[in-house]
Protein backbone atom coordinates (compact mmCIF):
# COMPACT_ATOMS: atom_id res chain seq x y z
CA UNK A 1 0.00 0.00 0.00
CA UNK A 2 1.01 3.61 -1.29
CA UNK A 3 1.64 6.23 1.77
CA UNK A 4 -0.67 9.31 1.30
CA UNK A 5 1.34 12.33 0.22
CA UNK A 6 0.81 15.98 1.46
CA UNK A 7 2.46 18.81 -0.36
CA UNK A 8 3.18 21.50 1.20
CA UNK A 9 4.38 25.56 0.22
CA UNK A 10 7.41 24.82 1.81
CA UNK A 11 8.32 22.18 -1.21
CA UNK A 12 6.77 24.23 -3.76
CA UNK A 13 8.81 26.44 -2.58
CA UNK A 14 11.86 24.60 -2.82
CA UNK A 15 10.98 23.26 -6.51
CA UNK A 16 10.99 27.01 -7.57
CA UNK A 17 14.38 27.67 -6.00
CA UNK A 18 15.34 24.48 -7.46
CA UNK A 19 13.98 25.83 -11.30
CA UNK A 20 16.01 29.27 -10.89
CA UNK A 21 19.11 26.94 -9.96
CA UNK A 22 18.89 24.37 -12.30
CA UNK A 23 20.39 24.48 -15.67
CA UNK A 24 17.60 23.94 -17.78
CA UNK A 25 15.70 26.75 -15.33
CA UNK A 26 12.70 24.05 -14.66
CA UNK A 27 12.31 21.25 -12.50
CA UNK A 28 9.75 18.91 -11.74
CA UNK A 29 8.33 17.29 -8.69
CA UNK A 30 7.06 14.15 -9.22
CA UNK A 31 3.58 13.31 -6.60
CA UNK A 32 3.07 9.61 -8.85
CA UNK A 33 4.83 6.53 -6.95
CA UNK A 34 6.43 5.23 -9.99
CA UNK A 35 7.31 6.32 -13.67
CA UNK A 36 4.93 2.82 -14.07
CA UNK A 37 2.30 4.34 -12.66
CA UNK A 38 -0.68 4.17 -14.80
CA UNK A 39 -1.17 8.15 -14.25
CA UNK A 40 1.43 10.43 -14.11
CA UNK A 41 1.14 13.38 -11.61
CA UNK A 42 4.07 15.68 -11.18
CA UNK A 43 4.38 20.04 -10.45
CA UNK A 44 6.42 21.79 -12.88
CA UNK A 45 8.12 24.73 -12.20
CA UNK A 46 10.22 27.31 -14.49
CA UNK A 47 11.47 30.26 -15.11
CA UNK A 48 10.55 32.63 -18.31
CA UNK A 49 14.02 31.77 -20.07
CA UNK A 50 13.01 28.11 -20.15
CA UNK A 51 12.40 26.48 -23.70
CA UNK A 52 10.44 23.45 -24.11
CA UNK A 53 10.90 21.78 -27.95
CA UNK A 54 7.34 22.43 -29.16
CA UNK A 55 5.87 18.57 -28.86
CA UNK A 56 2.88 16.34 -29.39
CA UNK A 57 1.79 12.90 -27.08
CA UNK A 58 1.26 10.60 -30.01
CA UNK A 59 0.05 7.66 -27.98
CA UNK A 60 -3.82 8.37 -27.70
CA UNK A 61 -4.05 7.55 -24.38
CA UNK A 62 -2.00 10.21 -23.34
CA UNK A 63 -4.23 13.54 -23.16
CA UNK A 64 -2.02 16.01 -20.80
CA UNK A 65 -4.01 18.71 -18.48
CA UNK A 66 -1.94 21.39 -16.81
CA UNK A 67 -3.17 23.58 -13.89
CA UNK A 68 -1.57 26.87 -13.22
CA UNK A 69 -0.08 26.58 -9.62
CA UNK A 70 1.48 29.55 -9.25
CA UNK A 71 2.50 32.46 -11.97
CA UNK A 72 1.69 32.20 -15.66
CA UNK A 73 2.23 30.07 -18.44
CA UNK A 74 1.48 31.22 -22.42
CA UNK A 75 0.43 27.41 -24.06
CA UNK A 76 0.91 27.59 -27.98
CA UNK A 77 -0.73 25.25 -30.27
CA UNK A 78 1.04 23.92 -33.61
CA UNK A 79 -0.13 22.14 -36.92
CA UNK A 80 2.13 19.54 -38.43
CA UNK A 81 3.38 22.00 -40.23
CA UNK A 82 4.62 24.58 -37.27
CA UNK A 83 2.33 26.90 -37.64
CA UNK A 84 0.42 28.34 -34.91
CA UNK A 85 -3.53 27.39 -34.43
CA UNK A 86 -3.98 29.15 -31.58
CA UNK A 87 -2.75 30.22 -28.05
CA UNK A 88 -4.04 30.36 -24.10
CA UNK A 89 -2.84 32.46 -21.34
CA UNK A 90 -2.89 30.64 -17.84
CA UNK A 91 -2.62 32.64 -14.64
CA UNK A 92 -2.99 31.48 -11.32
CA UNK A 93 -6.19 33.03 -9.98
CA UNK A 94 -7.14 34.22 -13.64
CA UNK A 95 -9.59 33.60 -15.58
CA UNK A 96 -7.70 30.89 -17.53
CA UNK A 97 -6.55 28.76 -14.89
CA UNK A 98 -6.37 24.91 -16.90
CA UNK A 99 -5.89 23.55 -20.20
CA UNK A 100 -6.18 19.53 -21.22
CA UNK A 101 -4.35 18.52 -24.67
CA UNK A 102 -5.88 15.85 -26.68
CA UNK A 103 -2.65 13.55 -27.31
CA UNK A 104 -1.30 13.97 -30.89
CA UNK A 105 -1.36 17.57 -30.86
CA UNK A 106 1.83 19.74 -30.97
CA UNK A 107 2.00 22.26 -28.28
CA UNK A 108 4.54 23.51 -25.86
CA UNK A 109 4.35 25.89 -23.11
CA UNK A 110 6.04 29.32 -22.13
CA UNK A 111 6.60 30.34 -18.61
CA UNK A 112 5.75 34.01 -18.73
CA UNK A 113 6.38 34.77 -15.14
CA UNK A 114 9.46 34.21 -12.69
CA UNK A 115 8.21 31.63 -9.99
CA UNK A 116 5.99 29.81 -12.28
CA UNK A 117 4.23 26.40 -12.12
CA UNK A 118 1.65 23.70 -12.85
CA UNK A 119 0.43 21.12 -11.95
CA UNK A 120 0.45 17.98 -14.82
CA UNK A 121 -1.22 14.69 -15.20
CA UNK A 122 -1.20 12.41 -17.93
CA UNK A 123 -1.66 8.80 -18.97
CA UNK A 124 1.54 6.61 -17.96
CA UNK A 125 3.83 5.03 -17.93
CA UNK A 126 6.27 7.65 -18.15
CA UNK A 127 7.86 7.33 -21.58
CA UNK A 128 10.47 9.73 -22.99
CA UNK A 129 9.56 11.94 -26.20
CA UNK A 130 10.37 10.11 -29.65
CA UNK A 131 11.82 11.94 -32.41
CA UNK A 132 8.43 11.83 -34.39
CA UNK A 133 6.47 13.77 -31.42
CA UNK A 134 9.17 16.36 -32.01
CA UNK A 135 8.07 19.32 -34.15
CA UNK A 136 11.29 19.03 -36.56
CA UNK A 137 10.41 22.88 -37.43
CA UNK A 138 11.35 24.16 -34.19
CA UNK A 139 14.88 24.43 -32.67
CA UNK A 140 15.93 21.56 -30.50
CA UNK A 141 16.10 22.76 -26.63
CA UNK A 142 19.92 23.88 -26.19
CA UNK A 143 20.45 25.10 -29.67
CA UNK A 144 21.93 28.36 -30.50
CA UNK A 145 18.28 28.64 -32.41
CA UNK A 146 16.34 28.36 -29.57
CA UNK A 147 16.29 31.57 -27.86
CA UNK A 148 15.44 33.72 -30.92
CA UNK A 149 12.65 31.18 -31.36
CA UNK A 150 11.57 31.18 -27.43
CA UNK A 151 11.39 35.16 -27.95
CA UNK A 152 9.35 34.72 -31.14
CA UNK A 153 6.70 32.48 -29.10
CA UNK A 154 6.67 35.07 -26.20
CA UNK A 155 5.67 37.70 -28.30
CA UNK A 156 2.71 36.05 -29.23
CA UNK A 157 1.50 37.37 -24.97
CA UNK A 158 2.28 40.80 -25.39
CA UNK A 159 0.10 43.32 -24.96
Amino acid sequence: MHQIKITTQQMLDELNAAAAAAPRRRKNLNVHYSEQSPCNRLYNAGEPDTYIQPHCHADPAKDETMVMIRGQMGVVFFDAQGNVTQTVLLEAGGANVAVTIPAGQFHTSLMLAPGSMIFEAKAGPYAPLQPHEKGAWAPAEGTPAAPAYLAKLKALFST
